[in-house]
């Protein structure tokens, strides 16, 4: 996990992001808040955010997932790195099976962990697999799917590393790809 604010050269998508509004996307944060409260349970400290959108992001600065919160929860992202009490070191996602068939939308909650001071950050996300297909395809082949959690990309962001992309995808995704 990283904090980067460099100036960044191109605008956002984030920015741009619709809003996830539906009943999957409600179903995905309430689960959130529920295994959130599960860790807190057994003395964790838990953060779950709530996105505004979720969008691609392909620039010389970053690639990955924009996850658009509020400046507020993005501060507290930050504090916890810029404190350097929590370093990232373990994830968990949970990919939800598609609600329709043939639809390109695709939900997962990323759980990010640091098991010493017992400190998770739960990331919903909602995104259409059309759209970040070129995001996907990149980090499929780098073996690396990143997340950024921004509030105003001017301002920074706050970036998760995945080593396994597929966990963000449908099996028949790739294979569809492939096949092209």
């Amino acid at each position: 996990m990283t904090r980067d604010e460099s100036e960044q050269t191109d605008e956002s998508t984030a920015a741009d992001a619709a809003e996830p509004t539906d009943p999957l996307w409600d179903e995905l944060r309430e689960d959130a808040r529920a295994i959130a409260e599960e860790y807190r349970e057994d003395d964790w400290d838990a953060v779950v955010l709530e996105p505004d959108g979720v969008s691609p992001v392909e620039s010389d600065d970053r690639t990955g997932l924009d996850v658009r919160v509020s400046r507020e929860e993005y501060e507290t992202v930050a504090d916890l790195i810029e404190e350097g009490d929590v370093t990232i070191t373990a994830a968990d996602v949970y990919y939800r099976p598609l609600a329709d068939e043939g639809s390109d939308r695709r939900v997962a909650l990323a759980v990010e962990r640091d098991e010493d001071s017992e400190t998770a950050v739960f990331v919903p996300l909602s995104y259409d697999i059309s759209d970040a297909r070129s995001v996907f395809e990149t980090a499929l082949v780098e073996e690396e799917m990143l997340i950024h959690v921004v509030a105003d990309p001017a301002d920074g962001w706050v970036s998760f590393s995945h080593d396994d992309p597929s966990l963000f995808l449908e099996e028949s995704d790739v294979r569809e790809w492939s096949a092209e």
